[in-house]
């Protein structure tokens, strides 16, 4: 992998804000999501105590393809992301629209599931209201503070990141003071289930692992709102990646330590669960507080992806010209804003999520798949200004990943999958018949 120097683009219609650091706690924000908190009791089941291995494994899964994006982001710093360079690689605009709207399911159904999240039991702490409206009204101030511009949200991500992070730190110093105590077990770390095959039991565990990793490729679709993305961009991605992997390895061992695998998988809030058993007097309303600062950070990350992403496919002409409109001041997409939010928001009246989320882990998985394989076909092309460049071992072992993990999915999440390509494919026909107005 080589080093480069920044590029300069003149010709964005976006507001280049974003610095390096900024960009580095956008994507820790977003890769630190909620999903970790109830993590380890899933895990648990299939590795018993050796909660760090799957971890570790899903975490160099995530570096093959994070990989490749660095690359193409390097390379070709505009929004709009996978579907993007799907456009420049295969140059088939169903196939290119299919990618992105790959993306756009991935993120809007995940917004709607966090703010159903957000809405439920975390906010029933402080404020018991109807799910559905309270999550209705979540999505409406996302998508005003989004609206607001890149540079307030992502300074917004900084608070809430740093919060999602010190919960995580409250875990692991907890079990510190417990073990220096003489509290805990140590030599649960190594424990594999009575029967397990190891290699088959971290492979299933890294699997489910790989979903809390989830979440770097929303970082390719503010590329043009970063400034000198060839020569920040390589290092927030793997930087911000390497800090989650150890964060979760460290989570993982605290977990085990702390716990036997027995009770952390029967706990639907393990790491709350940890805490308690440490006997340091943290409070169990500070958990919930930030459970819902994690969830609402991982809303705003993943809305300020799904606009970037339908503002990036109308700049493309895969979308109606419409979405591509920005606000003149403000300079964010504000029509590919109100319409992901629309959709998020009637999304939650469906209540049950869980298949769909699945579902979106399928479609990202396509996704990277893309990705993997344009970085190949897009090396014949130059581009005039200097990008990263990855070992070509690199892509190919992505690809070889995804192609893994898919066959780890259910076959319902298959069918459901299929028929969100075909509605894709139907509202791409739809587009070509009404041409687009400006």
């Amino acid at each position: 992998m080589t080093a480069v120097e920044p590029d300069q683009r003149t010709d964005s219609k976006l507001k280049q804000v974003v610095t390096g650091p900024l960009l580095f706690l956008f994507i820790l924000g977003d890769v630190l999501g909620a999903g970790i908190y109830a993590l380890m009791g899933v895990l648990a089941t299939e590795v018993g105590g050796v909660l760090w291995l799957p971890l570790v494994v899903a975490l160099l899964l995530a570096l093959l393809t994070a990989g490749s994006y660095a690359e193409l982001v390097t390379k070709y710093p505009r929004a709009g992301g996978a579907a993007v360079f799907a456009e420049r690689a295969f140059g088939k605009p169903l196939l290119s629209f299919l990618v992105g709207f790959c993306m756009l399911a991935a993120g809007v159904v995940s917004a709607a599931g966090l703010a159903l999240a957000f809405a439920g039991d975390y906010l029933a702490t402080f404020l018991p209201v109807p799910p559905i409206p309270a999550a209705i009204v979540f999505l409406a101030l996302v998508a005003l503070v989004n609206a607001r511009g890149i540079q307030e949200s992502t300074r917004g991500n900084v608070v809430m990141t740093v919060i999602e992070v010190s919960g995580l730190v409250i875990v692991i110093v907890c079990v510190a003071v417990m073990l220096g105590g003489g509290g805990g077990d140590p030599s649960r770390v190594t424990a594999f289930p009575d029967g397990a095959n190891p290699a088959l039991a971290t492979l299933g565990a890294a699997i489910i692992a790989y979903y809390s990793f989830v979440g770097f490729e929303t970082s390719a679709n503010i590329a043009e709102e970063v400034r000198e993305p060839s020569r920040v961009y390589p290092k927030a991605l793997f930087g911000a990646l390497i800090t989650a992997g150890v964060v979760y390895v460290l989570v993982g061992l605290a977990s085990s330590i702390a716990l036997p695998p027995e009770q952390l998988s029967k706990s639907s809030g393990p790491l709350l669960t940890v805490v308690s058993a440490s006997g340091v007097p943290v409070p169990e309303f500070v958990f919930s507080l930030i459970a819902l600062v994690a969830v609402a950070n991982g809303a705003l990350l993943t809305m300020i992806m799904a606009s970037r992403v339908t503002f990036g496919m109308a700049e493309q002409h895969l979308l109606p010209s419409v979405l591509g409109r920005t606000l003149a001041k403000r300079r964010t997409p504000w029509v590919a804003i109100v319409v992901t939010t629309v959709v998020a928001m009637a999304l939650t009246l469906v209540g049950d999520l869980s298949l769909l989320a699945s579902t979106v882990v399928l479609l990202l998985l396509f996704v990277f798949i893309a990705v993997n394989v344009s970085v190949l076909v897009l090396r014949r092309q130059r581009v005039d200004h200097a990008h990263f460049r990855v070992w070509t071992a690199v892509p190919v072992l992505g690809v070889a990943s995804c192609v893994l993990l898919l066959t780890q999915q259910e076959g319902r999440v298959w069918l459901v999958g299929a028929i969100a390509l075909v509605v894709g494919a139907v509202l791409y026909f739809a587009a070509k018949l009404v041409p687009s107005r400006g």
